[in-house]
């Protein structure tokens, strides 16, 4: 059974196929990753382990587990530093059936664990600072029987754990059927309140087939993994997978020469990676003149890539490389594909026309419809669900890489599920078309669009008109007041080094393209913003409910100071005084003393305390203000300052 998109389509679970390719290669490199943080020549050190040795890790670490307790079925939660670590984890559970539950820490500590807490998890896999979280958050893990410390003062990563497993009966792989839960996936949230999204064995094989069958030559040898989940993929499929040194849940920030180093220094084939990791290595290629000719395939997610990033990443690849553009989502990956030099033809001058973005043709194994656009649930497909060719409607997609359902979620299976006879759509909440050729345009999400009197008015179908100016950076298309009656407001964030003074006269220009386009020509407000609140998971998906929320202040001022809040900040300004005041206090005075020392502690201390919650309400607040700017005005005005915005955002919210 060979380790390629037919052998990954079969009935083998991924946990069997590394094992076969542990018989098969046992001594090719697996996962190469950095070792700890140890530096050599003042690069990164890295280790390697064989596919022998990490089949035998995960054999002893599922041992381990059965013995802890975590066997089929059993919901686990793993918050462990993505790397090896992760990838022997994963791989031990769908070892004896488990079920991994994976929430991803960038939608936010509170969001993460209310998350871990709706699903009811059975076990808990942690690093020491999570389970120092649990126990500070005792609510969230309140199911938990079974508990496991990964790492720490007594070990390095799993080797205690993988210790205690040799010594018990090894087990092969368990059977697993194409309907048995293999994992459970929360969405982003970026939309609205997380969803935990059912992933069974079928579908992760399917996922495996659509990735490896739409993007892989037999050829590629090793990966750059920046997604863990495609870290598994890669080793069913029997490639090294080369873990770079970064943070993986923050992939905006990761360092594009540590990421050449890898790349050169382990003759990497192939990555994936979001567009916001993309355009700061292409940048640092381009400016570096750096070589990477072993890298012959790049794949993007998350968003999508832009005709400009695709194109310069074209100039500094090598001219057989393939750079893909894909769509998908947790419940369905991956949906559609393209490629750059596809792209890049005919389809690249139909963003700036207001066309949308072409995200190409469907995933192997993938049929994608579009039906009418509706906030209502649909539970049968009928004839009469679909639009006609070439017009906007929802995004529809079904075949074996789509989720069947969410984890215990009815209200989600009715919105987002459409039964038809023996198989089920997934309405995928984004709007678009599909052209003559089978190529799907996505316009924006459904509950991004704004709901003009004029009719609705889509996303990436309108911004895209905009994002050609050559001093915007972005755009963000947002709408308050009642539904149908929506205002349109186009927040605006300039390129880097262009100067505020300039905006009449862009301001000025974007009205121009607005008004020579019917896309766009409603749209009458335009906003300049310092820097778009985003995501963490791509540091491209644009939160738009902020930015609408902001918005909406900067043209009715819905959230400016009353005269009540003024008053109240006087009080934090008198302490302040007070404090001051401290050469003509009587210091004999008991009274006096003791509350100046009080003032001290609420004027230094508590709002210092605050600062945190400051920084979050700023961001939820969308203002674009400097993070040190937000901390001066709170230890000046401490919760007087922040606290009453908040408030209104969220009762606006409600």
């Amino acid at each position: 059974m060979p380790g390629t998109a037919t052998a990954l389509r079969q009935d083998a679970f991924l946990a069997e196929l590394l094992a076969w390719h542990a018989v098969r290669t046992p001594d090719k490199a697996a996962v190469i990753h950095p070792d700890g943080d140890r530096m050599a020549a003042g690069r990164p050190a890295y280790a390697s382990v064989g596919y022998a040795e990490l089949a035998a890790r995960v054999t002893a670490c599922a041992a381990a587990l059965e013995e802890h307790g975590i066997r089929r079925g059993t919901r686990t939660a793993l918050l462990v530093t993505p790397g090896v670590d992760l990838l022997t984890l994963v791989f031990a559970l769908m070892h004896v059936g488990a079920v991994p539950v994976v929430v991803d820490p960038g939608m936010g500590l509170s969001r993460m664990l209310d998350c871990i807490h709706r699903v009811g998890v059975q076990a808990f896999i942690g690093v020491p600072s999570a389970h120092i979280l649990r126990r500070l958050r005792p609510r969230a893990f309140a199911g938990v029987q079974s508990l496991i410390r990964v790492g720490g003062p007594s070990g390095t990563g799993l080797e205690e754990l993988t210790s205690f497993g040799a010594g018990l009966p090894q087990l092969p792989p368990l059977e697993s059927g194409p309907d048995d839960l293999a994992l459970i996936g929360y969405t982003t949230g970026s939309t609205g309140p997380a969803k935990p999204v059912e992933i069974t064995v079928g579908m992760l094989r399917g996922m495996a087939y659509g990735v490896e069958e739409g993007h892989f030559t037999a050829d590629m040898a090793s990966t750059l993994v920046t997604l863990p989940l495609m870290g598994v993929f890669d080793l069913a499929a029997g490639r090294t997978a080369v873990v770079p040194k970064m943070n993986m849940g923050r992939v905006g920030t990761a360092d594009p020469a540590l990421l050449t180093d890898a790349i050169q220094r382990f003759s990497v084939n192939a990555m994936f990676a979001s567009p916001a990791l993309l355009g700061p290595l292409a940048a640092h290629l381009a400016e570096t003149n750096a070589q990477v000719p072993s890298l012959r395939l790049i794949v993007s997610g998350g968003a999508p890539v832009s005709p400009e990033l695709m194109g310069a990443l074209r100039a500094v690849l090598p001219n057989e490389a393939r750079v893909f553009s894909t769509y998908g989502s947790t419940e369905a990956l991956p949906m559609a594909l393209v490629e750059s030099r596809e792209a890049l033809a005919g389809p690249a001058a139909g963003p700036a026309e207001g066309l949308g973005v072409c995200v190409g043709r469907p995933a192997p194994g993938m049929s994608v419809r579009t039906i009418e656009v509706s906030d209502r649930p649909v539970p049968r497909w009928t004839p009469q669900l679909p639009v006609a060719p070439g017009e906007v409607g929802e995004i529809v997609v079904s075949g074996e890489a789509v989720s069947p359902r969410y984890f215990q979620t009815l209200q989600a299976d009715a919105e987002h599920k459409i039964q038809d006879g023996g198989r089920r759509w997934h309405r995928t909440g984004d709007v678009g078309w599909i052209d003559g050729e089978g190529r799907i345009w996505f316009c924006g999400r459904k509950s991004h669009r704004v709901r003009a009197s004029g009719g609705d008015l889509h996303t990436v179908r309108c911004e895209s008109v905009f994002n050609t100016h050559p001093q915007v950076q972005r755009t963000a298309l947002v709408g308050f007041g009642p539904h149908a009656e929506q205002q349109p407001v186009l927040c605006v964030e300039l390129a880097p080094d262009t100067e505020r003074k300039q905006w009449p006269r862009i301001e000025g220009e974007l009205r121009e393209l607005g008004a020579n386009n019917p896309m766009t020509k409603a749209i009458a407000d335009f906003l300049p913003h310092p820097a778009f609140p985003v995501d963490i998971r791509h540091n491209a998906k644009i939160r738009r409910e902020l930015l609408a929320g902001w918005a909406e202040d900067q043209l009715t001022g819905s959230r400016r100071p009353t005269a009540a809040d003024r008053a109240l900040r006087t009080v934090p300004l008198l302490g302040w005084a007070y404090l001051a005041a401290w050469p003509l206090l009587p210091w004999d005075h008991v009274a006096l003393t003791a509350l100046w020392w009080l003032d001290a502690f609420l004027s230094v201390v508590v709002h210092a305390v605050q600062i945190p919650s400051a920084l979050r309400a700023e961001q939820e607040l969308a203002t674009g203000r400097k993070p040190w700017a937000s901390a001066t005005l709170t230890m000046l005005y401490g919760a007087t300052w922040w606290r009453p915005r908040s408030r209104k955002m969220k009762g606006a919210a409600a």
